[in-house]
């Protein structure tokens, strides 16, 4: 996880001055952010994915295309329309097309550096390097050595082609759900001062009273209240409101129902993350629930990334990702919230957005 970070300060770095440059542009009066807001995360996940293989110009093309990918989902479709031009589902098609041939080209790129000796410094670097590692091991045994140490992770050959579907599958599976996070994360901090003060105050004596210090592992352990903040934005506003599970064998819900093998089971995850019996005042944001609540302890209704053995990737990076993009820009920005009568109005685009989309202003701290 670590390897990702140095990549993610820059990205960090370059989207906050655009929010300040955005707010200043518009003579410091509000503007939506979540647009902005999926940008950074789009740069985020690309940078995370590939490091410096893609370049910016590609990244802002996908922040901005992607957004037809998604809106291609809003309906029930039309069977055969991703053929039928200029409709949403043709747009998504060619959107998920081009990032697919950006990411191969990626990928090609990254088994040139990597077949150098270079050092890894994102995703698609170490998933090569184990590629590379396994070819050499493999190639050894051919040739009859005996004493070849194994892998660690011992793997197949992958494509470029192959390597760019598996991490256009991350990014779909990451971008509307983090740029929602985001979103919600910014607008609520802004309308509660109490918890920015807090965040400040842990962040600033994470790094030591240097507040241009990067963000590194062992601060996360030092964070409590920012890792809290976090954990209840999941809570308070999560971004997926249903995770699908296929039954494999005949599953009992209730004492009275029991769900037959082969149906879909559709667990609803609003409702357990807001029930008043295990997360008391549920429709207040309270950090302090995860630290001196019992919040923690109530992991059935905690299905922000899912359960069991396919709960989601990201449920280790995400956290971390947020504390990071948090705690700087409490350190570095101050921001307001300028509220309409959408501001607490949900939009669902495949996840959950302030309808008016977050009406901020941005600025530079001191």
């Amino acid at each position: 996880m670590a390897t990702y970070l140095p990549a993610q300060e820059k990205v960090f770095a370059d989207y906050f001055d655009k929010f300040v440059a955005a707010s200043q542009a518009n003579v410091n009066q509000p503007l939506p952010f979540m647009t902005l807001f999926r940008e950074i995360n789009c740069a985020l996940s690309c940078r995370t994915f590939f490091g410096d293989y893609i370049s910016p110009a590609a990244v802002k093309k996908i922040a901005d295309d992607y957004y037809q990918a998604t809106a291609a989902l809003e309906l029930v479709n039309v069977p055969f329309s991703i053929y039928i031009p200029f409709t949403k589902p043709w747009r998504g098609k060619r959107t998920a097309d081009a990032v697919h041939a950006e990411f191969a080209k990626c990928a090609a790129a990254c088994k040139r550096n990597m077949a150098t000796g270079a050092a890894p410094t994102c995703i698609v670097d170490h998933w090569v390097r184990h590629m590379f590692e396994s070819n050499r091991y493999r190639e050894r045994v051919a040739a009859g050595e005996t004493d070849v140490e194994k892998p660690s992770n011992l793997i197949r050959e992958f494509t470029d082609v192959e390597i760019s579907e598996t991490l256009f599958t991350f990014l779909f599976a990451s971008q509307d759900a983090s740029s929602s996070a985001t979103t919600w994360l910014f607008q609520i901090l802004a309308q509660r001062p109490d918890v920015l003060d807090r965040l400040r105050e842990e962040n600033l004596a994470a790094r030591g009273g240097d507040r241009n210090k990067p963000f590194d592992l062992a601060m996360l352990e030092s964070l409590t209240y920012t890792a809290a903040v976090v954990k209840e934005l999941l809570r308070y506003r999560p971004p997926v409101i249903f995770v699908p599970y296929l039954a494999t064998k005949a599953f009992p819900i209730t004492p009275d129902y029991t769900v037959p093998k082969g149906a879909m089971v559709i667990p609803s995850c609003y409702p357990a993350l807001h029930d008043p019996k295990v997360y008391p005042n549920p429709d207040t944001f309270d950090p302090d629930r995860w630290i001196t609540g019992d919040a923690e302890s109530k992991t059935k209704n905690w299905l922000v990334f899912g359960a069991g053995a396919h709960d989601c990737l990201a449920r280790r990076y995400v956290p971390l990702t947020m504390a990071a993009m948090i705690g700087k820009a409490a350190l570095e920005l101050n921001w307001k919230h300028v509220a309409t009568e959408k501001s607490e109005e949900i939009r669902v685009f495949a996840t959950l957005f302030p309808m008016d989309g977050a009406q901020l202003v941005f600025e530079k701290r001191p």
